[in-house]
């Protein structure tokens, strides 16, 4: 069958399997959604009352927190109502805009995870010269740019998204996400071969440029650390771990869901499975937050300039 788009009304199928057992999830799912908000806003009343924070690294991760919040804030309220209906359902134009929210999130997230990494290489390549490079200006343009530029790739593949024609109505899933919404569409249609030309662009662009800046600038911040004192590697990575940890969690969480979508097409396959996926992304939303570290990348720096200036012969 052949629907117009947005006549059509989305049915997320994995709560049939949930059966007497969606107590169990509400509960969890709702202790977990409040302790993510509970512990991200905290960490943003932090950053905004304490004076010493204002700096670029936790101006970031202010915003860090913000994206992770209302992507969390549009996901999980909807699953815990689902969780206690009757029925299931969403609008097409409810379904893209959840879509929306969520992809800006994870192309955000990588944003600003790689204006991090370019923030903590300043600080420890050029420790001299931070305050000089890193003004309100760059920080304010580093946030344009890291903010804007998700907004705009993530709107070009939901307008090419919703022209095309669907064939289906269905989701096997807990919420609306880009890979499954893009199963409902009729395969045979020229909007649904741009629309996936695009994203595969899209996605191969930004993911070799991601990858490539934060591999290059952890490769000169380690080949630098190599000629500095114990104590100043110590400092070095108790500054650049957290970051790392994050940004290996996250993208493990992001790979296994591409994976995991893309080989699972029928909703009679093992729910058990996707609510992994699921919950799992929910997981990387909370640790990503609360293992951020909460020490600027400048804590102890003046102890250890001389150490990472290249010695003179």
């Amino acid at each position: 069958m052949n629907h117009s788009a947005f006549d059509v009304t989305v049915v997320f199928t994995i709560y049939k399997s949930v059966g007497s057992d969606k107590y169990v999830y509400f509960t969890f799912i709702l202790s977990v959604y409040i302790a993510s908000v509970f512990v991200n806003a905290s960490l943003m009343l932090l950053i905004i009352w304490e004076s010493s924070l204002h700096q670029p690294m936790f101006i970031f991760l202010f915003n860090l927190i913000s994206i992770g919040l209302i992507e969390s804030t549009a996901d999980w309220p909807k699953v815990l109502q689902n969780l206690l209906s009757d029925t299931q359902t969403s609008s097409y134009e409810g379904c893209l805009c959840q879509v929306f929210i969520v992809s800006v999130y994870a192309t955000g997230t990588y944003s600003i995870l790689t204006v991090m990494a370019y923030d903590r290489y300043v600080s420890i390549i050029n420790p001299l010269r931070y305050h000089t490079i890193m003004t309100p200006q760059k920080v304010k343009q580093l946030l344009a740019v890291s903010n804007l530029i998700p907004i705009f790739s993530v709107s070009g593949q939901l307008c090419l998204t919703s022209r095309v024609p669907l064939c289906s109505n269905t989701i096997p899933r807990l919420y609306c996400e880009n890979i499954s919404v893009s199963k409902l569409s009729c395969l045979s249609s020229q909007w649904h071969r741009m629309s996936t030309l695009y994203g595969v662009t899209v996605f191969v662009i930004s993911a070799v440029f991601i990858v490539f800046f934060v591999l290059f600038s952890y490769i000169r911040i380690i080949a630098v650390s190599i000629k500095a004192s114990k104590d100043s590697q110590r400092k070095v990575i108790s500054t650049c771990a957290p970051h790392l940890i994050i940004f290996i969690n996250f993208t493990l969480v992001v790979l296994f869901t591409i994976i995991y979508n893309q080989f699972t097409r029928n909703s009679t396959q093992s729910s058990s499975a996707t609510w992994v996926s699921m919950l799992s992304t929910g997981y990387a939303s909370f640790f990503q937050t609360a293992r951020t570290p909460s020490t600027s990348p400048l804590s102890g720096q003046a102890k250890v300039v001389a150490d990472l200036k290249p010695k003179k012969p």
